[in-house]
C-alpha cells in the first residue's frame, strides 16, 4: 500500500514491506558485497519487512532504529541509525563488519544524480530540524572492500502514488552499482 500523505520522513515509525516489483533487482549488489549465492537466493524469496521506530533523544538527535524481518519471522539485519553523521561501527550477520553514519540531508550536497531523482520536495516532506526532506546513510565494509550510500525519502512512482523509497549507490573498486527499494506502508504496531 502507498504511503498515506500523513506519514512523511519526519515519523517512519511503523512497518515497511519491500515492493518488489517496484523495486529494482538487488542479486547483482549483493554480489558485488561478496553476499553468497544461497544467501542472495534466499533473500530473493523473502518477502522483508522493515520495523520501524523514529524518535528524538540525546539533546534532540534523531534516531531510527530498524529492525528487519523476512518471511517466516527469520531475523533480518538491523539498523541503529543516529543521525548526526558520526561514523558507528558494528557487525552485521549478512553484511559482516560496518561503520556507518546517518544525517538530515538536503539534495544540493548529493553528488550521485540518480540519487537525486523522483523525489517529493514540498513542504509537507520536510523532517529534518532545518527543512531537509531526506536522510542521508552512508555504511563502509573495509574488509569486503565496498560502500554503500543512501538518500531516504518519499516520491510519486510510475503507478502515481506517493511511496517511502531508497535510491543506493554500491561501489567497490570502479565497479558501481545502483538501485531503488521501494517500500509499502502496513501500518502501525
Amino acid at each position: 500500500m502507498a504511503a498515506p500523505p500523513e506519514i512523511t520522513i519526519k515519523d517512519l515509525t511503523g512497518d515497511w514491506v519491500m515492493n518488489k516489483t517496484l523495486s529494482d533487482d538487488v542479486d547483482a549488489v549483493l554480489t558485488l558485497q561478496g553476499i553468497g549465492w544461497f544467501k542472495r537466493k534466499a533473500i530473493s524469496l523473502a518477502t522483508v519487512t522493515l520495523h520501524v521506530n523514529q524518535y528524538n533523544g540525546d539533546g534532540a538527535l534523531t534516531h531510527i532504529d530498524i529492525k528487519q524481518t523476512a518471511t517466516g519471522g527469520i531475523q533480518g539485519t538491523s539498523e541503529i541509525r543516529t543521525l548526526d553523521w558520526k561514523a558507528r561501527e558494528h557487525v552485521d550477520h549478512i553484511f559482516g563488519k560496518l561503520a556507518g553514519q546517518s544525517r538530515w540531508v538536503t539534495l544540493d550536497i548529493v553528488d550521485d544524480e540518480f540519487q537525486k531523482e523522483e523525489w517529493l520536495e514540498g513542504d509537507e516532506e520536510v523532517g529534518g530540524p532545518n527543512g531537509e526532506k531526506h536522510v542521508q546513510s552512508f555504511v563502509r565494509n573495509d574488509e569486503a572492500g565496498w560502500t554503500a550510500s543512501q538518500i531516504w525519502g518519499f516520491a510519486i512512482l510510475p503507478d502515481g502514488k506517493r511511496y517511502y523509497t531508497r535510491r543506493v549507490v554500491v561501489q567497490k573498486g570502479d565497479e558501481i552499482l545502483k538501485v531503488r527499494l521501494v517500500y509499502n506502508w502496513q501500518g502501525k504496531q
